[in-house]
Formats: C-alpha cells, structure tokens, sequence
C-alpha cells in the first residue's frame, strides 16, 4: 500500500530540494512517487500550494490531503472540532475519507509553522530509511502515515443498514392498511432512494479505485523500464501489492453494490 509522506522543512529552497530529492529516490528506485506538491506558509500563516506534479487519476488521494492539509493549518485542530460537533467540510471531510487520521493531520499542523514550508507526496516504498537519511541531511522533518481503507467498509457497512431498513419497511407496508399503507410507502420510498444513492457511491468508488491503481500501475511498470535487477525486483513486488491491494478493496465495494442492487430488485 501507498503511504503519505510530509517532510517539513526551515524554508521554501529547502522545500525545492526535497522536491529534487524525492525524484532521485524515485529514479533510483528507493521508492515510487506518485504524486507530490510543495506548501508554503507565510509569516502570516496563509498557506499556498506553489509545486503540485500529481497527473491523472493517481492524484485523487494526494489533493484530499492537500485539501485537508490547506483547510487545516492555521486553524483549529480537526479534533477539536469534532469534539465541539462542528461539521467538517471541504478538503478536511475529504482527506478523512482518504483514510488520513486526525491526528497526523494535527502533527503536520504543529510543525508547519509559519515561514516554513512541506514537501507532500505520496509514495510506495519498503524502507524509510534511504528517505529519511536523504531528507535529514537537507534539514527536513519526515512525517509519515498509512492511509486505513475507511471508504470500502463504510460503504458496506451503509448498504447493508439501508438494505435491512428497507426490507423492514416493506414487510410493515404490507400488512398496514390502506391510510397506513400510504405514509408507509413514502417511507419505503425513502429508504429505497438512500440504498440507491449507497449503490451509485459504490460504483463511482469502484470507477475512482480502478483509475488510480490503473495509473500507479502504469507509473510502476514506466519506473522499472529503467531500475537496476535490484530496484526491478522491488517494483515488481510493489505492482503485485498494488495489485491485491486494488482487488480485495474492489470486491468490497462490488459486494455492496450487488447487495444493492439485488435488493432494489
């Protein structure tokens, strides 16, 4: 599985030459990249995006945690507003249906302070060290996370909610009269339309997951054009994760589709 790397840094150069080092371990085959962007937060705190390299499909993961990343530093702790019941919006919501948890996001907030500035990347790789030995050396404060599968079970775990709450509506609409019957049957007509709209998130997550691993896949197959037998061997492990990773995560989404599906008849 990917991860999300941010490596704080004392200033945008230094940023820059993270950056470049990022793409060295990429052609060296250290690790893959599949995407990458650059924030700087000014001395008043305002955050700006002013390097982003993530093409196509593969960068739907990076831009929800830029988004998350952007909504959140300067502001109050995404925890802090869960506890205060405020509602999470925008480039937080989504960077927390990528799986990111609260609290890296918090860590990278507390670094980045003003004048400083992120390298943000998402990358495949067996060992940290070559990257935090590399980032270090520069002045860089490596900061990583595993991103937890959250969209596949939450999905699942929606259809199978609205599925039992459908099927309890129609029993009770059929043995209601005909003055129940009717506001009955607004209410089954209800939870047929939040199954429906659970079965069309699945498909599009289905869609979503097949384009980014489609696109990584491409990005491996183009690096390892160019590995050494070493770094081949690694990438070629990383393709097979990939692989498993995109299957076992589909045939949840597919699952609850078909539950869907076959329930709305």
């Amino acid at each position: 599985m990917s991860k999300f790397v941010v490596v704080v840094f004392p200033n945008e150069a230094k940023a820059q030459e993270g950056t470049r080092a990022f793409r060295s371990l990429h052609e060296e085959g250290s690790l893959s990249l599949y995407g990458i962007a650059v924030l700087v937060k000014d001395a008043t705190g305002k955050v700006e995006t002013k390097e982003e390299d993530r093409p196509g499909p593969r960068g739907t993961a990076l831009g929800a945690v830029l988004g998350g990343l952007v909504g959140l530093i300067g502001g109050p702790a995404v925890a802090a507003l869960g506890a205060a019941g405020g509602a999470l919006a925008g480039g937080w919501r989504d960077a927390l249906h990528a799986g990111v948890a609260t609290d890296f996001l918090d860590e990278v907030s507390r670094e980045l302070r003003p004048g400083r500035s992120a390298v943000v990347a998402e990358v495949a790789e067996e060992w940290v060290t070559p990257l935090d030995a590399r980032m270090e050396a520069i002045g860089g404060v490596v900061l990583r996370t595993r991103p937890a599968d959250l969209e596949a079970e939450r999905i699942a775990q929606e259809a199978e909610g609205h599925r039992a709450d459908l099927v309890q509506r129609e029993a009770e609409r059929a043995q209601a009269g005909d003055q129940a019957g009717m506001r009955l049957q607004a209410r089954v007509d209800e939870a047929r339309a939040k199954l429906r709209a659970t079965a069309e998130r699945a498909k599009a997550a289905i869609d979503r997951l097949e384009a980014e691993a489609d696109a990584k896949l491409a990005a491996l197959q183009e690096q390892a054009t160019t590995a050494t037998a070493d770094a081949k061997g690694q990438i070629e492990q990383r393709i097979t994760e990939l692989r498993a990773d995109r299957d076992r995560r589909a045939a949840k989404l597919r699952q609850a589709w078909d539950l869907a599906k076959e329930a709305l008849g």
